[in-house]
């Protein structure tokens, strides 16, 4: 034992080095571990729900799952089949997988709309939004009567594989362990248990509009933001030293804009989900006669009022236009979206401090700025605006824009824990 000592004190450097390669591989070692009782007690979870009985009339329920294999830096298709699959699977669906690393998926996606039960969307936000894009270049307009109805009730889960997830925070519990977080979020999709969220339907010059279920940003803050991972080599101060640089180019920072908006409205009562059941034939038939012969029903004119429209002329250095599925409130009795408009008078230490809390909370609406609640808004930009809008952390050019909130258009599944925090919170 004294010589083994002797030598390890002759060598060092070799023994602390041995040291901290086995204190890290005993470290990785064990985050397996846990990785792996993690995934079991899920799939053990799941079997569960795959081993109830069900009549033999009754199909299976069949999930669409909309993988971006490009998420989580190329990461994502094998971080769903190690954690997400087999729980989906475990679970008793009929399980079909799309890929959406290829264009002109429009039609197929149409396809499978109409032979489906439930959607999970795996990825980050962009494959959200971008899942919602191609559903609408399919035909498949949230404003159509038609198919909005059933769009709407369809139950979308989400899976959160992408660097940025912001619906994660709304949807499931926070936890560091990413493994968790995902096992969590299939879990949550057998669980059954939805909330609604709003969208906004984003229309520029182009007659497509752009959907988002995030919010809109366009302002020195998010141009700083998308600069941060060229300055990688700087390690933790990337973020301050990206938003440091970015004073540079110009200050004060200014953003000139007009902005037309309505206020809130009033949130319609729910919906039962359960259909009436049909009449008999014979009461339909005499309902079709009664009609038929009955004189046609005298049209009264209804009062057009005109709509209350607010204008302002702005300077901020940032504009953000938010729906509120961060700060769900399931009982609230009006629907609108969060205008917030930043001072512009802000000095560069503020700028980069602030900026570094916006790479965490993008949205968040610091003190001293005008904060708006409006339904609809109309975003007039002078001629020769340059710059991109962060559309759900996905970029587009900068133009005038129309924003309307489509109040809670789409059903999300969310943890039951989390649903439960909602209410807890709304009657406090």
């Amino acid at each position: 034992a004294v010589k083994v000592l002797t030598t390890l004190r002759n060598h060092w450097k070799k023994t602390t080095f041995g040291v901290c390669l086995l204190s890290w591989g005993g470290n990785w070692l064990y985050g397996r571990h846990c990785d792996n009782l993690l995934r079991r007690a899920a799939c053990q979870e799941a079997q569960a729900f795959g081993n109830q009985l069900i009549p033999s009339s009754m199909p299976l329920k069949k999930a669409t799952v909309f993988l971006n294999p490009a998420a989580c830096k190329g990461k994502a298709r094998n971080l769903f089949e190690k954690n997400a699959a087999p729980i989906l699977h475990l679970s008793g669906l009929d399980v079909t997988v799309v890929k959406t690393d290829y264009e002109g998926q429009a039609k197929k996606l149409l396809e499978l709309m109409e032979n489906t039960d439930l959607i999970i969307i795996a990825g980050g936000d962009g494959t959200v939004q971008e899942v919602l894009q191609e559903l609408a270049d399919a035909n498949v307009n949230l404003l159509s009567s038609c198919v909005q109805a059933v769009f709407s009730k369809i139950p979308i889960g989400f899976i959160p594989l992408g660097k940025t997830c912001t619906l994660s925070h709304t949807l499931y519990p926070e936890s560091t362990n990413q493994v968790q977080h995902i096992t969590n979020a299939a879990l949550a999709i057998l669980k059954g248990e939805t909330v609604p969220l709003d969208v906004l339907q984003i229309k520029g010059e182009k007659e497509q509009p752009v959907f988002a279920v995030t919010g809109l940003r366009w302002g020195s803050y998010r141009d700083a933001g998308v600069k941060v991972s060229k300055y990688w080599y700087l390690g933790p101060l990337k973020t301050k030293a990206a938003h440091f640089f970015s004073t540079f180019k110009e200050w004060p920072q200014k953003h000139q804009a007009a902005l037309m908006y309505l206020g809130p409205t009033e949130r319609p009562p729910e919906e039962p989900e359960e259909t009436p059941s049909r009449p008999p034939l014979y009461v339909r038939l005499c309902r079709r006669l009664r009609l038929y012969w009955s004189s046609p029903p005298k049209e009264i004119p209804q009062e057009v009022t005109p709509e209350d429209w607010e204008e302002l002329k702005l300077s901020t250095i940032e504009l953000s236009i938010a729906t509120r599925n961060r700060q769900l409130d399931l009982t609230r009795t009006e629907d609108f979206m969060d205008i917030c408009i930043e001072a512009d008078t802000v000095s560069k230490g503020q700028f980069v401090n602030r900026g570094s809390q916006k790479m965490c909370d993008p949205h968040m609406c610091p003190e001293g700025s005008q904060c708006i609640q409006a339904s609809r808004c109309i975003l007039q930009l002078p001629e020769g605006t340059e710059g991109s809008f962060g559309i759900d952390n996905e970029e587009y050019e900068a133009m005038p824009v129309e924003v309307k909130l489509l109040p809670r258009k789409l059903r999300f599944f969310c943890d039951p824990r989390m649903r439960e925090q909602m209410l807890h919170a709304a009657v406090q």
